[in-house]
């Protein structure tokens, strides 16, 4: 019996790969130790920490979000000189009317209203329907002769 003439009664055991799908073997690319070497390893991106410190924008005025009070639109400033100009006598006023006449211009996508705000005078008696009034314009169409519904 000599060395080159014995046989192994049971293989190798081949080494256990680590890392699953990894570049084969001990570490499995991963380097040594370390949170990169963990499972579930999970860096947090440095941009998301710039973003943490900026503050949020709180309160009821021009910070609040539209998400939170998105059905709350201003209404578009229609005065009662442009009803002067652009309006016959006996004329009916409504959102169609106006959008119709291009006096005042609804942004795309958004539906507004337009309210009419006392600044000018007014001459022709007209038809308000659907529109909100200030209080000093509605006295200045009803002393023209004019009715608001």
């Amino acid at each position: 019996m000599q060395l080159h003439t014995l046989k192994r009664n049971t293989k190798n055991k081949k080494p256990k790969y680590v890392g699953r799908g990894g570049k084969r073997g001990k570490t499995s690319g991963k380097g040594t130790k370390g949170q990169s070497a963990r499972a579930g390893r999970k860096y947090r991106p440095a941009w998301r920490d710039r973003i943490k410190k900026l503050p949020k924008l709180r309160g009821h005025n021009k910070n609040r979000a539209k998400s939170v009070d998105g059905s709350k639109l201003k209404a578009l400033a229609l005065n009662v000189r442009d009803l002067e100009k652009f309006f016959t006598a006996g004329e009916v006023v409504s959102l169609e009317t106006v959008l119709a006449k291009k006096v005042v211009r609804i942004p795309k996508g958004v539906t507004n209203t337009v309210k009419i705000l006392a600044t000018g005078e007014l001459t022709k008696a007209l038809k308000i329907e659907g529109l909100k009034v200030s209080d000093a314009a509605k006295v200045k169409i009803e002393k023209a002769g004019g009715t608001i519904s």
